[in-house]
């Protein structure tokens, strides 16, 4: 059997194989920063949380709600750049692991806000050595002042 590792790897060499006529400068962000995003879920996925039965989706809506609790499934929504409807899929999901609790019925308005629970907390707690491995794993190529600059600059770009 192939181990996603191994995948992963195949991946990048491809990639990397179909870029070697491009120039750094000819590439557009947009596709360098979904190389990086991809080639990140991708060993996230594989390492830590497939083991843990729990997807990409449901690890960010868990991030997310961790830091914004009381988002509605509209709200999540538009912080994924998703409808609705894919969102209340991912919230259902955690729902019925217990991860994430959100009213029956609210007393104004039709939005549920939603809060992740103890058992969604100790889950992502779990998660967060094996995704900094992830990460080290990704940037490894880069001294520690380059990995700083580059969290820097990543943030100052998602900045509104």
């Amino acid at each position: 059997m192939i181990s996603h590792h191994s995948l992963i790897s195949t991946w990048l060499i491809y990639v990397n194989i179909l870029d070697m006529n491009e120039s750094l400068e000819d590439k557009p962000l947009g596709f360098l920063l979904s190389r990086v995003a991809n080639a990140l879920r991708a060993e996230v996925t594989a390492t830590v949380l497939e083991p843990l039965g729990v997807t990409f989706p449901q690890y960010l809506c868990m991030r997310i709600l961790s830091q914004h609790e009381g988002r509605s499934n509209a709200e999540l929504a538009r912080d994924f750049n998703v409808s609705p409807q894919a969102m209340n899929v991912v919230l259902r999901g955690l729902e019925e692991r217990g991860l994430v609790a959100r009213p029956a019925t609210v007393a104004s308005g039709r939005s549920l806000p939603a809060r992740i629970t103890r058992d969604g907390t100790e889950l992502l707690k779990r998660t967060d050595s094996g995704v900094r491995a992830a990460e080290r794993s990704l940037m490894a190529n880069l001294t520690a002042r380059q990995q700083q600059e580059f969290k820097k600059i990543l943030a100052a770009l998602g900045t509104d």
